[in-house]
């Protein structure tokens, strides 16, 4: 698949492009600094690696030993060991795993439609923020989910879904809930947290045909980051991408 390379991240693909331009645009505003970064969730290290090797210290917190001991191998491979430090607990326990306000900027991506209750997690994201920090947040979207199920001839669960206060589709839903732009900022908003963008991630990825995804994939990267501030292409993505402050 062709990629378009970005200077402080791993090369681009449709479904890394915006949320990568976001997270460049944060880094350029303090070009010299070392960043202290958390990922919350970060797994085996696709965003914590890129970042670490542009010049920032990452802590990664997840609840998987072997996804950490991945990280751990990558961060290795890359000549960035000594900059990635993984920590294993969950995104609920994150108050007693990172010390108050230390980070300058932390990411939560896909976590927050899986925890037990969202809304203690993302106190705890501003707890460890330093005032003036920043936070990405990568959430499931809600309509993208009910188009899928429908398209895919699942009008049940479809319906099931665009019913549910919290955008689940029952007790074999992999996820506890989905969220629109309004739930996800309110969320954000209720926290103390300061929403400055809010995109949407893979607006077409998830629905062309792998030949036309892979074939134009500049194309598409280009297609992502043009639609992914405008509603209604925004509200229908798959995941709902916000950037948001701790006021200073």
């Amino acid at each position: 698949m062709e990629q378009t390379p970005g200077p402080a991240g791993p090369p681009l693909t449709p479904r890394t492009a915006v949320v990568w331009s976001v997270l460049r645009a944060e880094l350029d505003r303090r070009p010299a600094a070392e960043l202290t970064v958390l990922d919350v969730g970060g797994g085996t290290g696709g965003f914590a690696v890129p970042l670490a090797r542009a010049g920032h210290r990452v802590t990664v917190v997840d609840a998987s030993p072997d996804a950490l001991a991945a990280l751990s191998r990558r961060a290795a491979e890359a000549g960035v060991a000594g900059r990635v430090r993984a920590v294993q607990g969950d995104a609920d326990a994150l108050a007693g795993l990172i010390e108050p306000a230390s980070v300058d900027l932390v990411l939560c991506h896909a976590v927050l439609e899986v925890v037990d209750d969202p809304a203690p997690v993302v106190s705890a994201l501003v707890g460890v923020l330093r005032p003036g920090g920043a936070a990405s947040v990568l959430v499931a979207g809600r309509a993208a989910a009910v188009l899928g199920r429908a398209m895919n001839g699942h009008l049940d669960v479809a319906a099931t879904l665009a019913a549910d206060p919290t955008g689940a589709a029952g007790a074999r839903d992999t996820l506890r809930r989905r969220f629109d732009v309004e739930s996800a900022a309110a969320l954000l908003a209720a926290a103390g947290l300061t929403v400055e963008e809010i995109h949407g991630v893979r607006v077409l990825a998830d629905l062309l045909p792998a030949a036309v995804a892979d074939g134009q994939a500049a194309a598409l990267v280009e297609l992502e980051r043009t639609l992914a501030a405008q509603p209604p292409w925004r509200d229908v993505a798959a995941q709902l991408h916000l950037f948001a402050r701790r006021p200073a």
